[in-house]
C-alpha cells in the first residue's frame, strides 16, 4: 500500500518554483522517507538541517545531503542567499522494486521485495513577511546576519557582561586579601622572632625558624608539661623549647612552673631524658 504524496502542486509542469535536488533509487521505502520529509516541510534551511541532524532515521542522512545539495545549487547556479532559503517542497516517489527469493521448507520459496524511492527536495526564497519574522525570532536586523540586536538579546548580553565583571572583581579582591594576610603573617613572625612579644604575653617569644633560641630569651618552656627550664638545669639540654622566656617571672606569669628537681642543677642533664 502506497502512502500519500505531498507538494505535487508546488511543482507544476513548465513553472520553476525553486531549486531542487533529486536522489534516485535510494534503497528505502517511500513511506519511511515521507515520515522524515514531513518534519522539514516549510522550514528554513538552517532549522531543517538541525532537525535532520538529530533525527534517528537512516534515511535522514540521505535527505540531509539532498538538502545541502539543493542549497548549494541555489547559491552557485541561481545566485540565492543561503540564509533566505526555505524548503518549499519535498516528497518521495516510489522507485523500482528488486525482487529476490528466500528458500523455505519443503522446497518452497518466499519473495523478498527490496523497494527503492526517488527523493526530491526543493528550496526557494522566503517571502518578505517570513524573512521579517525569522529575523525578529533570531534577533537580527539584516539579511540573515547579525547587524542589530533585539531588546531581549541586548539585555541578555548586558547581564552576561555584568556577571563577568562581578566575577573579575571578586577574584581581584580575593587575591588582595590573600596577599595582605601573607604579609601580616610574615610581619608577625618577624616580631615574634625578635622577641618583642610572643603568644604568652610580654617576655615570651616563639622559636626561630630553625628552632633556635631568640636573642635575649634563654629559658625554655614546654607546653605539654607546662614547665620551664633555666640554663644549666638537669633537663635543659634534653628539652625541646616550644616557647622561650626572658625571665622566670615572665614564665610564671604565663602559667609555667619550675620543676621540683631544680636543686640538682649542678648535675649534667642526660641527652636521652625528656621532660
Amino acid at each position: 500500500m502506497t502512502g500519500p504524496k505531498r507538494n505535487e502542486g508546488a511543482t507544476k509542469v513548465g513553472e520553476r518554483t525553486g531549486t531542487r535536488c533529486v536522489v534516485r533509487y535510494h534503497r528505502s521505502t517511500a513511506s519511511k522517507a515521507r515520515q522524515v520529509l514531513d518534519l522539514i516541510r516549510g522550514l528554513d534551511v538552517r532549522q531543517a538541517d538541525q532537525v535532520l541532524q538529530f533525527t534517528e532515521r537512516e534515511v535522514a542522512r540521505t535527505i540531509r545531503k539532498a538538502l545541502a545539495s539543493a542549497v548549494a545549487n541555489a547559491v552557485n547556479n541561481d545566485g540565492q542567499d543561503a540564509d533566505e532559503l526555505k524548503v518549499v517542497a519535498c516528497f518521495a516517489d516510489e522507485g523500482p522494486t528488486l525482487r529476490r527469493f528466500r528458500p523455505r521448507a519443503r522446497g518452497r520459496a518466499m519473495r523478498i521485495r527490496k523497494r527503492t524511492c526517488h527523493i526530491t527536495v526543493i528550496v526557494g526564497r522566503m517571502t518578505g513577511t517570513e524573512l521579517t519574522r525569522l529575523q525578529l525570532k533570531e534577533g537580527t536586523g539584516g539579511r540573515g546576519r547579525l547587524r542589530g540586536a533585539s531588546p531581549a538579546a541586548a539585555a541578555r548580553r548586558a547581564r552576561v557582561e555584568r556577571s563577568r565583571q562581578q566575577r573579575a572583581t571578586a577574584k581581584a579582591e580575593e587575591g588582595t586579601e590573600t596577599t595582605a594576610t601573607e604579609e601580616t603573617v610574615e610581619v608577625d613572625h618577624v616580631d615574634l622572632a625578635d622577641g618583642m612579644i610572643g603568644k604568652y604575653g610580654p617576655g615570651s617569644a616563639d622559636p626561630l625558624a630553625d628552632g633556635s633560641m631568640p636573642e635575649g630569651f634563654a629559658i625554655k618552656g614546654n607546653e605539654d608539661s607546662m614547665l620551664f627550664h633555666v640554663p644549666g638545669s638537669r633537663y635543659y639540654g634534653a628539652t625541646k623549647a616550644e616557647v622561650w622566656f626572658a625571665t622566670e617571672e615572665a614564665a610564671e606569669a604565663a602559667g609555667f612552673a619550675k620543676p621540683g628537681s631544680q636543686d640538682d642543677s649542678d648535675e649534667p642533664a642526660d641527652e636521652g631524658e625528656t621532660k
